[in-house]
């Protein structure tokens, strides 16, 4: 029998491909996706697309999405709070299982794992302990396509974002950036691949610049490391990022 499952959804690729791999092993059922949203600019926290590119996106993979909604600047306490009443409503639904497409993070798994047994519920970790190089080229091995809407100054400049990833992108990358982003060095919208009824159509806007002091206006993210509180690091946001809007 499948185990009823929510998917923690970001619109990025480690999201897609835990996707693809939690589908492929029939071992869940998905009941929902959980995409954390910044309420007051109603676009996925910290890869900043836009929530109509998320209604696309959700309608062609043929899966309903909860959309938690985060207030500007909510406090750690504030989030978890958020995100304990809608997994419990989850829960009674009969979801016993919570999914992520994390990679290596050891601080991070133990958080949601600790979270998600106070509930009495599971976590489950696709993508854990596989080589991000070798996760990459499967990705788009297997047909996705996925561009840069978001990346940290702190590793990458503005030539990075807004770009298709590919192995011309891959062969670009600094030595010190991990080729999935894992440790937040940039964020991702995925726009097609095997999961997908059809592509995922939008047009690149501008290119803007943002500067985040901590605390960080998104504390966590359903989904990524990329907005996740590590208790190693409370406050990683402290710097820029330059964002590709998607339209």
């Amino acid at each position: 029998m499948q185990q009823s499952a929510i998917f923690n959804w970001s619109g990025g690729k480690d999201s897609a491909l835990a996707l693809y791999k939690t589908l492929q092993s029939g071992h869940y059922a998905v009941q929902t996706l959980l995409t954390t949203i910044s309420e007051p600019y109603q676009r996925i926290s910290m890869h900043g697309v836009r929530t109509a590119l998320l209604d696309r996106q959700t309608a062609a993979l043929g899966l309903p999405c909860r959309k938690l909604q985060l207030p500007e600047t909510p406090t750690m306490a504030a989030y978890e709070q958020l995100m304990a009443s809608t997994m419990h409503e989850l829960q009674s639904a009969g979801a016993t299982a919570s999914i992520f497409g994390d990679i290596f993070l050891e601080d991070l798994r133990q958080y949601r794992e600790t979270k998600l047994a106070e509930l009495g519920m599971q976590a489950v970790f696709p993508l854990w302990g596989v080589p991000t190089g070798e996760l990459i080229r499967e990705f788009i091995g297997l047909g996705f396509k996925t561009i840069t809407t978001c990346v940290n100054e702190k590793f990458l400049d503005q030539r990075f974002v807004g770009r298709i990833i590919d192995e011309e992108f891959l062969r670009d990358l600094p030595a010190n950036v991990d080729p999935c982003g894992e440790n937040g060095e940039f964020h991702t919208f995925v726009f097609d691949g095997p999961l997908f009824s059809q592509p995922i159509p939008f047009e690149k806007g501008e290119i803007v610049y943002r500067k985040y002091l901590a605390p960080a206006p998104q504390p966590t993210d359903a989904a990524d490391y990329d907005c996740a509180p590590a208790a190693s690091d409370p406050s990683p946001f402290d710097t820029g990022f330059w964002y590709c809007d998607l339209i």
